[in-house]
């Protein structure tokens, strides 16, 4: 088993209080470390920032329950990766099949914003999933931060793969680190991220992991 943040984990204070204030204002939800999902075995690993407050945090499903997933999880299905349909509830019986997802922080940052601080103290579970993926080939970052985590629990300085929507880096050791903007509703709406742009995205590094 993978190691994971405990449900009432303390090692982040601001994130403790925030939580807290969620799950008095909303008893019914989640509000707690969201863990990661998918098979372990998979050789595609997908990161993320972290859950969002009524997405995430609320049915505690990574990318569900808010307006993310539908980008994320309408792609994963286009291109085989999941079976099912996504109805942004986790008792939709959506199945990931050929990845798994996870989030560089785990619990829910006030805005949307975990500090510099707080992403390295959840690092050390990303860097457990890494350990725990036996077959993991390839991992797709969602946007700087995950970018950034993903290197920082490789031992890598984020100095030497600069984040580039689009670009896929193969890693000292033969890991490829695929990098798109988040599919926050933010960048859909803006534009900065595309449909057409992140399956671009997905579609290259498929073609990458087929090709060997």
């Amino acid at each position: 088993m993978i190691e994971a943040p405990a449900r009432d984990c303390p090692l982040c204070p601001r994130l403790v209080d925030y939580r807290s204030a969620n799950q008095a204002a909303n008893p019914g939800w989640h509000n707690a470390p969201v863990p990661s999902w998918g098979p372990v075995d998979a050789p595609l690993l997908v990161l993320g920032l972290a859950p969002g407050v009524r997405g995430a945090n609320r049915t505690g499903r990574p990318f569900t329950g808010d307006y993310a997933g539908k980008l994320l999880y309408g792609t994963l299905l286009k291109f085989g990766q999941a079976r099912g349909e996504f109805l942004e509830d986790p008792n939709d019986g959506l199945e990931l099949t050929g990845c798994r997802i996870a989030n560089a922080v785990r619990c829910v940052p006030p805005e949307n914003r975990p500090t510099p601080a707080e992403i390295r103290t959840c690092n050390g579970y990303v860097k457990a999933e890494l350990a725990g993926m036996p077959k993991l080939r390839a991992v797709l970052a969602l946007g700087v931060v995950a970018h950034n985590a993903l290197l920082r629990a490789k031992g890598i300085p984020a100095s030497r793969f600069a984040f580039v929507h689009g670009a896929i880096h193969r890693l000292p050791d033969g890991l490829l680190l695929a990098d798109s903007y988040h599919v926050s509703r933010y960048n859909t709406s803006t534009r900065r991220l595309t449909p057409a742009m992140f399956e671009a995205a997905v579609s290259a590094l498929l073609a990458r992991l087929a090709s060997g």
